[in-house]
């Protein structure tokens, strides 16, 4: 069954940092590209994070210099690695993949960001 399963939330404070983790299972595979998207209480989801086919990246001007998404093919598992945390990342983390054209969300890790 696909399915993917976000891992990695937490509470940190103003300046730290987690590792957020995405694993694919069933038919769903990282080396299709992968999206991080984010959303906070009372706005709409938002793209954070993309990593496609090629391995090429591309970050929300927001993140950008602080995130990094990766992957590891072998573990069939994408990765966002969160430095220098703000209060305003604070929101639901969910991770994006993709098969045969349809879309496949996991459940979300919820990070916190405390000032």
């Amino acid at each position: 069954q696909e399915q993917l399963t976000e891992s990695g939330g937490g509470l940190v404070q103003t300046g730290g940092s987690l590792r957020l983790s995405c694993a694919a299972s069933g038919r769903i595979s990282s080396n299709n590209g992968m999206e991080w998207y984010r959303q906070a209480p009372g706005k709409q989801r938002e793209l954070v994070a993309t990593i496609t086919s090629a391995g090429r990246t591309a970050y929300a001007d927001f993140v950008k210099g602080r995130f990094t998404i990766s992957r590891d093919n072998a573990k069939n598992t994408v990765y966002l690695q969160m430095n220098s945390l703000k209060p305003e990342d604070t929101a639901i983390y969910y991770c994006k993949g993709y098969l045969y054209g349809s879309d496949y969300w996991g459940q979300g890790t919820q990070v916190t960001v405390s000032s």
